[in-house]
């Protein structure tokens, strides 16, 4: 009987073949066949490792358990709404009120984080302007226009600046003036200053920004009050003077505050980037003395609306009247301390009304004990209120007269000595 032709194929059997292979040689497609024979014992050993090798199939809490929820691509879906999430405070998981009293206790408060509330309280509030100021209505007109433009600029057929950049000479009141007017508007702004613009980290003051910026953008939307980011002197921070260096943080800055001007309303902090992460539009004012000392691009029209401070001589009389107005001292006196000291900024003034108080506090630290015994008595007394009474100066012209002119001398000493030409002298050669 001749057997048929095999081409490798395959046997499994339960049993040892008695008949020797060579018996197979007169078959010609020997060649192509492949016994493979095993034991139950070997069929058990390799069923075993075939379902060693085969992943175990996780059990589920349950079919509706969010904990184990995926979406649409198959990834965990909590991990993907935590990446995405903006909020990394993982304070607020133990805070009273969001979970449940008794895994919050009572024998460190209520609170996991007793400083939570003041450390995460960036933005200002302005209680500390207490009193009566001037406002000059160029400087109220012109803060005024370019915030209310910024929360109507879905309104206007026009493009809208969302930087508005404030300069002009030294201590005009620029900052001083923009405060009075977020106080007098109800606005909680977010206020950064120069010596934030840079970090010992690459990129670390261009995230500082966005995450101010959308701190700002919270206010809007969770205090249902106007809000706007105020970065002051930023051309100390982002200015060039002479052979200063560029550094990375600068250009991020720089990128930074250009791509919020283009798109204000989609910012990121890291976080995955979501369909319907909208950021409320916020209007940035900065100040400083010299633009032409940033980048241009920065500074066009299409980004940053400029505005030069430069106060007249109302509105100077008229802020000084006020600055002055407790002290008794009347109009036409404070408009012949402004004529005999023309040419000075704003900030003269009241270095000259403060200097006034130098002859009190000196009698006062003598009637305390002295200066030698000064240190212990003004830390350990002012606790106990056993300090004793001081006695503002009673203001005169004349006294901020003497005032003025001392300071006078102090500006003419320096610009005539130069110092500093005369220490270096040979750096000139």
């Amino acid at each position: 009987m001749a057997l048929p032709s095999f081409h490798s194929s395959t046997f499994l059997c339960n049993f040892t073949p008695s008949i020797p292979l060579s018996h197979f040689k007169q078959f010609p497609n020997y060649s192509s066949l492949s016994v493979r024979c095993s034991t139950s014992e070997s069929q058990q050993s390799e069923s075993q490792e075939s379902n060693q090798d085969a992943p175990k199939k996780k059990k589920r809490l349950s079919e509706q358990s969010s904990w184990e929820a995926k979406d649409s691509d198959g990834n965990d879906y909590l991990y993907r709404l935590g990446a995405e999430a903006d909020n990394m405070n993982i304070a607020v998981g133990a805070r009273a009120g969001v979970i449940d009293d008794l895994f919050a206790g009572n024998f460190l408060g209520k609170d996991s984080d007793i400083v939570f509330d003041y450390r995460q309280k960036v933005t200002r509030s302005f209680a500390y302007l207490q009193g009566d100021y001037y406002i000059a209505p160029a400087f109220l007109d012109k803060v005024v226009c370019h915030i209310v433009k910024n929360y109507i600029s879905h309104l206007l057929n026009a493009k809208v600046p969302l930087i508005l950049g404030i300069w002009g000479g030294k201590g005009q009141g620029k900052s001083f003036q923009t405060e009075l007017i977020f106080q007098a508007m109800g606005i909680e702004p977010v206020i950064m200053s120069a010596g934030e613009l840079e970090s010992e980290r690459a990129g670390e003051p261009g995230k500082l920004i966005r995450e101010r910026y959308r701190t700002a953008s919270q206010v809007v939307q969770n205090q249902g009050k106007m809000s706007c980011l105020m970065i002051n002197d930023i051309d100390a921070g982002l200015g060039r003077f002479g052979n200063t260096q560029v550094t990375v943080n600068n250009q991020i800055v720089v990128g930074t505050l250009m791509n919020l001007c283009d798109n204000p309303t989609r910012v990121s902090v890291g976080q995955d980037w979501r369909q319907n992460d909208i950021t409320h539009r916020i209007p940035i004012i900065v100040t400083g003395n010299d633009f032409s000392t940033m980048y241009a691009p920065l500074i066009r029209d299409g980004r940053m609306e400029k505005f030069y401070w430069q106060p007249t001589q109302e509105d100077i009389e008229n802020i000084v009247c006020r600055m002055y107005e407790k002290d008794g001292i009347t109009k036409d006196e404070v408009a012949t301390i402004v004529n005999t000291f023309p040419n000075q900024a704003l900030d003269f003034y009241g270095a000259m009304r403060s200097r006034t108080y130098d002859q009190s506090i000196l009698k006062w630290v003598e009637d305390t004990g002295g200066a030698e015994d000064i240190g212990r008595r003004l830390i350990r007394q002012r606790k106990k209120g056993e300090l004793p009474v001081f006695v503002p100066p009673e203001q005169t012209v004349e006294a901020l007269l003497e005032s003025g002119y001392s300071l006078v001398k102090e500006q003419k000493l320096i610009m005539d000595s130069k110092l500093s030409k005369e220490y270096m002298k040979n750096m000139d050669e």
